[in-house]
Order: structure tokens, then sequence, then C-alpha cells
């Protein structure tokens, strides 16, 4: 059998191709190189590289993205995306490849840019019948005060950048007095902020991919962090949340969330892994979507490799399973 050529793309343009790397490592000690010839595309605002193993740098050539290499040139059959950020879970690398026909992991160019928006998600899935917090859009150049804010958000809320993950730039607000502050924060890492109400319930977090064709759901995991919410510092400093996979929770809240996630992957017509957070908000029995992460982390600790060991899988099995699938689309 001839192997097929897949490019690794890992880095990033922005703050979040911290979190790529370190998603890298894991990604690459688990990609089956008995299926596949794997090689590893940085992509970085300098360039476009591919590193041999013995530290020689190849560029990137972007008319086919293709590589030269001493045994000759290299083009790709596929495509992993493991970029957190731009330009690879907002559209942007999509597209490229759109144009070029080469298949990739990840959801396609319009998807991705819509998930990338916090704010476009909520309301398409809102519209679609999923259950989301109250929120504001905000724009830098059309400045919003405070007190329109809490004229029609109901506080707590929290203010975060519209568009990127990790939790960059996000605060809790329960004065409006911090309003501001929090805002500014926000708007330092991005042109459009969103506001949006808090919701006091468990939270809960659920991979999703397609499968032969099937919409498949991950183990769902209960995220408890001992920050006031869970922030970067939560998400990445070792002991400050507790992550329990599989979720200790009823059958009936789980089945809730299974469906609610599934019919989010379908809504906004998802490919490849994702990951949906939500809220479950016990007094109206109910699970609210937060948000919608097409390139989620898959470093060692991070929670979609935790929930393909709970369902009984290997990553090597799991990454195999989302290469051959991108050859369906």
């Amino acid at each position: 059998m001839i192997r097929k050529n897949i490019a690794f793309v890992t880095g990033g343009y922005g703050g979040e191709s911290v979190i790529s790397y370190k998603s890298a490592i894991t990604i690459e000690s688990n990609i089956d190189t008995e299926k596949f010839n794997v090689y590893k595309i940085d992509i970085t605002p300098g360039g476009w590289f591919y590193e041999s193993n013995t530290g020689e740098k190849s560029k990137v050539d972007r008319n086919d993205f293709s590589i030269v290499l001493p045994e000759g040139k290299i083009n790709f059959d596929a495509v992993l995306i493991g970029i957190h950020g731009t330009p690879g879970e907002d559209g942007k690398l999509q597209g490229y490849f759109d144009m070029l026909g080469i298949p990739y992991t990840s959801c396609d160019a319009a998807t991705s840019a819509l998930t990338f928006n916090k704010r476009y998600t909520v309301a398409v899935s809102s519209f679609g019948g999923i259950k989301v917090a109250k929120s504001m859009h905000l724009f830098k150049h059309s400045p919003v005060s405070p007190e329109d804010i809490t004229s029609k958000l109901q506080l707590p809320v929290f203010v975060k950048p519209n568009n990127g993950g990790s939790s960059i730039g996000m605060s809790k607000v329960s004065e409006a007095g911090e309003l501001e502050a929090a805002l500014q924060k926000a708007f330092k890492e991005d042109d459009q902020v969103l506001v949006e109400e808090f919701i006091k319930g468990r939270e809960f977090t659920i991979g999703v991919f397609k499968y032969k064709g099937d919409i498949t759901t991950l183990p769902i995991t209960e995220v408890i962090s001992k920050k006031d919410f869970f922030d970067y510092e939560a998400k990445y400093v070792a002991g400050m949340s507790e992550e329990i996979t599989p979720a200790i929770v009823d059958e009936a809240i789980a089945e809730g969330i299974r469906a609610a996630a599934k019919k989010v992957y379908q809504l906004l017509n998802c490919r490849g892994i994702v990951r949906i957070d939500f809220i479950y908000d016990e007094a109206k029995q109910q699970p609210f979507m937060l948000e919608v992460n097409t390139v989620p982390g898959q470093s060692e600790a991070s929670i979609v490799p935790q929930q393909v060991r709970a369902m009984g899988w290997t990553l090597k099995d799991f990454y195999s399973a989302l290469i051959e699938e991108c050859f369906n689309y």
C-alpha cells in the first residue's frame, strides 16, 4: 500500500501559537507513520518551513503547498491542522487549501470563520434552537458605555475578545465599576468584544467528530475551576482546575448535552474534531452552549486526549480516523 503524504501544520501568527506547539508534541508522537508519511510544517509570520529530523529547514512553496527535499518534490495528499488561532482556526488556511484542492482535517473555511467569532456562533446556534446566554457584541470603533451594558445585561457578566481562544483577555465582572477595565483588557486582544451574562451551573465540555460518516461524541468532561472561572491560568497551569473524565452526571443530563452537541455540530456544518463547551443550568434543567472550538487543544493533558482515552481509543487510532475521514469531504 502506498502511504499518503500528510502535512501536519503547527505554529500560527498570534499569541495562541504557544498552545499550538504544545499540541504539536502530542499529535506528532501519535500519528501512525506506518500508514502515513508525515511532514511537520511550521507556519509563522516569518515564513512557512518544513524542518527535518536533522534540523535542516526547507521553505514551503505556497504556489502549490509543496516542499523540495534531497529525494525530490513532495506534494501533500491531506493536511492535519494543529494551529490554534489565526490562520489555522479562523478559516484562512482552510480557504487556501480549498483553492488548491487539498483535503484537511478541520471544519471548512466558512464554519471556521463563523465559529472563530463567538458572537456569530451563539447567534446562529440560537437561531437553530440551541440555548445560549444573553449577550452584547461591541466594536472598538463604536464605543458603548458601561451604563449601556448594565441597562441591557444583568451582572455578573463575562467580557472576552470576540475572536480567539484560550481565554486570553477574558474577565468576569460582578460590579459595574469593574466593567471599564475589563473592556480595555479585552479590546487589547481584539477589535470586537463579547459581553455575556453569567449562567450559574456546572461546566461541561464534549468532543464531537465524524467517524465513518456518523457524528460521534466523546465522553463528557466536567470542568471544575479553582479560579472564579475557567480562565487561561485555570486551563494551562497545573492544579488550577479539576477535569473529571468521564463526568459523573445523571444519564438524563449527559444525554441532553450529547444531543445538543450533535445538533450544534450538524447545524454549523462542522468537520473533524471540535470541542463544544456548555453550562448546565440545573434550575432550568437545560444545557446552554458557551462556544465551539474547531481546533481544540491536543497537549498530553488536554481535554480531547483525555476523552479519547476514556472512550477506549488510542490517540494513534483517533488521528488516523481524522485523517482518513477528511478524504470523504
